[in-house]
């Protein structure tokens, strides 16, 4: 069997009340040690700065402006001419007040200002702290409060709750800058409460000649990230330079493996929240390479759109926005006539011999080894150019990350979407980047690939859950060790060192190790209840499985350990619910192996979708639970 990742460490078996270990496993290139560091890269200013003067004049931030309510076509700024942006704005911040250590928050949607104000942070040693309401209510106001953030770089639609009356932090802040302009009413609001309040324009021309940088150190602190945890108060991350750019580093010597590595005509659709650490990432490795990010409109509703105007070569989104790829594919395969679906699906997945005509799929030809442009170049001309049309045409790589995509859309999607499709794995803790799949590897189906060349991954037990990292079926927390790690939660000690524990980092999710060295994502520790009788239930795993259900459009489900049973609140499926009251009938059981109390005893049914405006979901599509309770505890009890 290939081995994917190596084994550097055994197993220990625990004792005197310490959960068993599993063995430790490395990237193979990291096999006998960590890949020195690279001398010249060693914050995030290094990577922008050392691209600007390799490719002043590539294209680097793309948007589309809307004028007359129209989304016109994409406008670009090269490398030099964000440089000279960034000057002008870090100079601004410094004549503001700004000082090597302050904190400055960006509030807005993706777009260039987010990443000008930002590299106008690490040109000064400040410190970056992204903020988003998605994380609940009150959210911004205690960020702010708690990170203690002197400035903030915000979207002109988001500065009236930056000065509502309940952001009472806002009283602290220095000044405002609007990423476009600022209304006479809310210069006159920021005033009221003691803040200055810049249009871009007006904070940009503030300084004539911009001053020198003073650019940080690889030990000072970066950004400070807020996690979309999903109860009590956000989080903060601390992120150093140096883990930051080892982390990217590692990206770009990973991706360096393979035959259609980066270049600098790469572009990257960007769509999911600068705030959050995946998206983050990614657009730190396009910037190491030259390459090119344009920011989707700000409708995720209309993100086809987007695609077909700037036609991407790399897409990263959460499992949510590839069902939706998915189900629209189907959609339109339902509508064929019946003998263009079949031949689809004959040249997707049939395998069969049929009066001495031999007739493999392109599924077939990649199970054995084939890469998915060679499998079957006639099926990719017949009938999956279409879907590769209807995701721009150019695209080269889909990676999903944020959590488990599954196996039955990521297998459809490496078939008929004629790129590489991979999933990978990381937390905000982590710098995203912990674990990446590799392209055209068929048994990796399923899983979310090997360590990262500056991680190390272990198994630990999870007694109350039954599992055993070093038991017949080898599986436990995933840990993780190494260079491109968090530094501690902003004053938060003591979770900090519930989560890091002899210099691992306890991720709270459920993996095992398979025997090629693989990871995959089995389960979740947190949200894990005890009912009332004595049964541990873990919450997101009922849920992935009750979501299985072609009629489940989403689902939440909630237990309380005075209880015995489980309550849920499900969105239907209106397509599936309409075709299944139209054929009159569902016959066939829905076939689960749960127990019996894991059983749902009663069901809220929702009209609306969860959505981010109630706060119903984090950024990246996943149940807020603690809102959740309180939304339909309200609700219900109301009804």
């Amino acid at each position: 069997m290939k081995s994917f990742a190596a084994k550097v460490e055994e197993g220990i078996k625990g004792e005197d009340g310490k959960p068993s270990v599993g063995p430790v496993y490395r990237n193979l290139f990291s096999e006998n040690d960590f890949p020195p560091r690279h001398s010249e890269i060693t914050t995030t200013w290094d990577i922008f700065s050392k691209s600007v003067d390799k490719f002043p004049n590539n294209k680097m931030l793309g948007w589309r402006p809307i004028v007359d309510e129209k989304v016109g076509p994409y406008i670009w700024k090269t490398y030099k001419e964000v440089y000279e942006e960034v000057l002008q704005i870090g100079s601004a911040l410094r004549a503001a007040g700004a000082e090597p250590g302050c904190r400055v928050g960006i509030y807005g949607a993706n777009c260039p200002q987010w990443i000008i104000a930002m590299e106008a942070c690490a040109a000064h040693t400040l410190i970056s702290v992204p903020l988003y309401d998605t994380l609940g209510p009150g959210a911004v106001d205690y960020i702010v409060d708690h990170a203690e953030v002197d400035f903030v770089f915000v979207q002109n639609t988001k500065i009236k709750g930056v000065l509502d009356p309940d952001c009472k932090s806002a009283k602290r802040l220095k000044a405002i800058v609007s990423f476009t302009n600022v209304s006479e009413e809310q210069s006159h609001r920021a005033l009221e409460i003691g803040v200055k309040a810049y249009s871009w324009l007006d904070f940009l021309l503030m300084i004539q000649k911009p001053e020198e940088t003073n650019p940080p150190k690889p030990s000072n602190v970066c950004t400070i990230m807020y996690t979309s945890g999903t109860s009590g108060e956000p989080k903060g991350v601390i992120l150093t330079h140096e883990a930051a750019a080892t982390c990217v580093i590692g990206l770009d010597l990973c991706m360096d493996q393979f035959e259609d590595e980066m270049t600098p005509d790469d572009v990257y659709l960007s769509f999911l929240p600068l705030a959050h650490i995946l998206d983050r990432a990614n657009e730190e490795y396009f910037f190491r390479n030259g390459a090119s990010v344009g920011y989707y409109h700000g409708d995720l509703n209309a993100l086809h759109d987007d695609i077909q105007e700037l036609k991407p070569t790399f897409i990263a989104g959460v499992p949510r926005v590839f069902e939706r790829i998915y189900e629209g594919i189907q959609k339109a395969l339902q509508e064929l006539n019946p003998r263009r679906r079949l031949i689809f699906y004959a040249l997707y997945k049939i395998k069969s011999r049929n009066k001495g005509l031999f007739l493999c799929s392109k599924l077939a030809w990649m199970n054995r080894g084939y890469s998915h442009s060679k499998a079957s170049p006639m099926a990719d001309f017949i009938a999956f150019r279409k879907i590769r049309n209807q995701l721009g045409g150019r695209l080269r790589l889909l990676v999903s990350g944020g959590a488990p995509l599954s196996p039955e859309i990521e297998e459809f999607l490496r078939v008929t979407s004629c790129c590489f499709v991979i999933q990978g794995y990381g937390l905000t803790e982590t710098l995203g980047g912990t674990t990446l799949g590799y392209p055209d590897e068929m048994c990796m189906l399923g899983t979310v690939g090997v360590p990262a060349l500056y991680n190390e991954i272990r198994l630990e037990e999870v007694s109350e859950m039954g599992y055993d990292p070093l038991g017949e079926n080898p599986a436990g927390e995933i840990c993780i060790r190494g260079k491109c790690l968090f530094s501690g939660y902003y004053k938060n000690p003591r979770l900090t060192e519930e989560v890091m524990k002899d210099g691992w980092f306890h991720t709270g999710d459920i993996g095992e190790i398979l025997p090629n060295g693989v990871l995959r994502i089995i389960d979740r520790k947190k949200n894990l209840i005890k009912l009332s009788q004595g049964e541990y239930v873990a919450l997101e795993h009922l849920e992935s499985i009750y979501g299985q259900n072609p009629i489940v459009q989403a689902i939440w489900v909630y237990g309380d350990s005075f209880k015995s049973m489980l309550v849920a609140v499900i969105v239907p499926n209106p397509e599936t619910v309409n075709r299944w009251s139209n054929d009159f009938g569902f016959t066939k059981p829905f076939e689960n192996s749960l127990s019996k109390f894991e059983y749902i005893k009663a069901v809220t049914v929702e009209a609306k979708s969860f959505d981010i405006e109630r706060g119903l979901v984090t950024a990246t599509l996943k149940n807020q639970r603690k809102n959740l309770l309180k939304f339909y505890q309200l609700n219900v009890c109301n009804h």
